[in-house]
């Protein structure tokens, strides 16, 4: 009785042993799936920064007006709508389909580009 005791104490010793070995041996996997993972991500900041830096460049003011310039025709002077306080309908007046519509524009000064110290 005692031999078949034995016996099987040593055959769940081997089982654990086993057992921990394969426990183990994940671990391990993981740990290197988990640097590949940490370098992988490492290089993707580095790619973001780059990109974050081109968008900078890319969406500048600068580089919006010189854009608008050239593609749109747009020369950066402002437009501003006026309009007459003639156009608009007297008080009491129900019929407003005849009362004509005028549009006025002009442009506005362009802003001084000397700064004040303040």
């Amino acid at each position: 009785m005692v031999r078949v005791l034995n016996t099987l104490c040593v055959a769940l010793m081997g089982l654990a042993i086993l057992a921990l070995y394969h426990v183990s041996e994940g671990t391990r996997v993981a740990s290197v799936e988990l640097q590949h993972v940490q370098r992988d991500l490492r290089q993707e900041r580095v790619s973001m920064s780059v990109l974050e830096t081109e968008w900078e460049r890319v969406a500048g003011p600068a580089q919006i007006q010189a854009l608008a310039a050239r593609d749109l025709g747009l020369n950066g002077t402002p437009a501003v709508q006026l309009s007459s306080f003639d156009a608009l309908p007297r008080r009491g007046d129900n019929d407003l389909s005849d009362t004509p519509i005028r549009n006025a524009s002009a442009e506005a000064p362009a802003p001084s580009t000397s700064h004040t110290g303040l």
